[in-house]
């Protein structure tokens, strides 16, 4: 299994439910790379506006979009997360979303770039500002409605994420300073990651389990991460 996929993407879906979806487009790499997409109603066309977060494209991928309503905006919730944003927002017509105090993205992407604060433009949802650093290199905003947690690196499902008995995991470059500021307080219906399928229940559990063992659990975590490099 090869850490990052390329060549010919498979769309297989994930985290599936009735305001969002989300898809990862090349099943069999390691790291698992999601992207979302979430419906918001608009008042005005009465139709659902959708917010493609972080996207891999793959074929189909449009056809899911058009199932949950029209593409409103594409969003880079990571630096290192402008993936497939500028071709997805180009073929939509749309602008790419960047945080206004994200740094060093909108100059590499090939697309239009509206920038947003406390809220993505009028989709409902609040932005938070899970990281701001520059050691390690780190600028991550979240995103939330009340209901869906969309957290883009800093929590993972993937196995290089999760200590024992974990269903999500803190980054283990983040292990031993989680980011329980901007996220220990929030109480989520769902959650949705970056890496690996998200938690569609008993969602805020998930998140306080993983960040109150954050540190604790760190030393398993990378011994199990070096047994696997070592095949052991």
């Amino acid at each position: 299994m090869v850490m990052k996929g390329d060549g010919n993407p498979e769309l297989r879906e994930i985290d599936r439910f009735d305001r969002g979806v989300g898809w990862i487009a090349y099943p069999e790499e390691t790291m698992q790379r999601a992207s979302h997409a979430l419906a918001v109603p608009n008042e005005e066309t009465g139709t659902d506006d959708v917010w493609v977060v972080d996207p891999v494209d793959a074929p189909g991928l449009d056809d899911l979009l058009t199932e949950f309503g029209t593409v409103a905006g594409v969003v880079c919730g990571l630096d290192r997360h402008k993936r497939d944003c500028a071709a997805v927002a180009t073929r939509h017509g749309v602008p790419v979303f960047v945080p206004e105090w994200m740094d060093g993205v909108a100059p590499e992407l090939d697309a239009p770039v509206r920038r947003f604060g406390r809220r993505l433009a009028d989709s409902g949802f609040e932005s938070i500002r899970i990281r701001d650093s520059s050691i390690p290199p780190w600028q991550e905003v979240g995103l939330f409605d009340g209901e869906t947690l969309v957290v883009p690196e800093s929590l993972g499902s993937v196995t290089y994420f999760r200590g024992d008995r974990e269903r999500l995991g803190v980054h283990p470059m983040l292990r031993l300073t989680p980011p329980r500021g901007p996220l220990v307080a929030l109480d989520p219906d769902r959650v949705l990651v970056g890496h690996g399928a998200g938690v569609l229940d008993d969602a805020t559990t998930a998140v306080r389990d993983a960040l109150d063992g954050s540190r604790r659990k760190a030393p398993g975590l990378y011994a199990k991460t070096v047994r696997s490099a070592l095949g052991l």
